[in-house]
């Protein structure tokens, strides 16, 4: 009776004891499994990246490759200027209509905001009064002008007496040119631009006091400030605002205002030459602006990588400061392509080079600048 009983006993512990060998096979399999896949992949997160293998890379590559566009030797061709301000004036007429005057926006006239298509202003006497009396620009084609972006390019750059050289000089979102900053990028100004963003954060939408607006007003001179009062609407109270302070203060500052139709005109143009982008940036505008009125034009601080073309150090978002944009409207890598472009086919000159280490020949002519008196130095 026993061995009858010890025979299925001894023979659940054969199995039983089977069983864990294979339990026990199966999990050391897995483990060298496992074992040798963090052997051959391992984790990202605990192994350090080295510098020929940085988050940039493709970035760096990029840059290489306008480098290469760039460097070819720059010469100004007359036919393909021509033909582009052609195309310019024909589909955009920013000569004439840029700029609001009272001449090109009589009382009555429906404005459509270009940033918000829906939205519409009828112009009546109060605002009429605030558009310019006369036609903002000269009838003769200006020789030399130059558009300064705030890139961080620009920092260190010693640029200034080449950027204050030209005839007619316009600068972007009212940017610093004292503290040391004139070396780089000059101080002489035309038109300078201001987004009504700049004046709602800095200077409270001109709500309070208006006296250290006004102030900050002077590195400027006489010049043109152009604003974008009619793109949306929380930008019209703000405009009329500056309009009013300047007038108040007695500033010599011009204030004047994009004309909504300009703007919208532009953004179709670029976009029929394949540029797709939310809105174009202040500085494609006046790089834009500027083929329209000027004989020679020259672009300074538009670079939009973060690392410097000539030897990759890290640069910062403009020449003052790192402050990043808070929301992505412009397509600036994009637009910067297109301004390569225009550059390799000698309608405009973009410079990335460091002013102090080049030493370029220029065959130099002198004139005088009929407003100013200034002499004019142009290739």
């Amino acid at each position: 009776m026993r061995g009858q009983l010890s025979r299925p006993f001894s023979f659940l512990m054969i199995i039983l004891f089977l069983g864990i060998l294979l339990i026990l096979t199966i999990s050391y399999i897995l483990d060298k499994s496992d074992e040798e896949l963090h052997r051959l992949k391992p984790p990202k997160k605990d192994t350090p990246q080295s510098s020929d293998s940085c988050k940039y890379c493709k970035e760096q590559e990029e840059i290489e490759k306008l480098k290469e566009l760039y460097s070819q030797p720059w010469k100004k061709q007359e036919g393909n200027y021509q033909h582009y301000r052609s195309l310019l004036s024909s589909k955009c007429h920013g000569y004439d209509k840029a700029i609001i005057t009272q001449a090109n926006t009589p009382v009555g006239t429906k404005l459509v905001y270009d940033g918000e298509k829906k939205r519409t202003l009828h112009v009546n006497a109060e605002i009429f009064s605030t558009f310019a009396k006369g036609h903002p620009f000269s009838n003769k084609t200006l020789q030399t002008c130059t558009v300064v972006g705030n890139g961080g390019i620009l920092a260190n750059s010693s640029c200034g007496k080449m950027i204050d050289a030209a005839q007619f000089v316009i600068r972007c979102n009212l940017p610093p040119l004292s503290d040391g900053y004139e070396k780089h990028v000059g101080n002489h100004t035309d038109l300078v631009t201001a987004n009504p963003s700049i004046l709602l954060e800095k200077y409270g939408a001109l709500m309070g006091r208006r006296r250290s607006f006004v102030e900050s007003l002077r590195k400027y001179g006489n010049s043109l400030l152009l604003i974008p009062a009619f793109s949306y609407g929380h930008n019209t109270p703000v405009s009329l605002r500056t309009f009013y302070t300047i007038e108040d203060f007695g500033s010599p500052t011009q204030p004047v205002f994009f004309n909504p139709k300009y703007l919208q005109s532009l953004e179709r143009f670029w976009r029929s030459k394949g540029l797709r982008s939310v809105r174009l940036s202040t500085g494609i505008i006046m790089a834009s602006l500027a083929l329209e009125l000027c004989a020679n034009v020259d672009l300074y601080g538009f670079w939009p990588f973060s690392f410097h073309p000539d030897d990759f150090h890290a640069l910062t978002n403009h020449y003052y400061d790192n402050r990043q944009t808070k929301v992505k409207f412009h397509a600036m890598p994009a637009e910067f392509k297109f301004l390569l472009e225009l550059h390799t086919q000698g309608v405009l000159r973009l410079h990335l080079e460091n002013c102090s280490r080049v030493n370029v020949q220029y065959s130099l002519k002198s004139q005088k600048c009929d407003s100013c008196g200034r002499s004019l130095h142009y290739g």
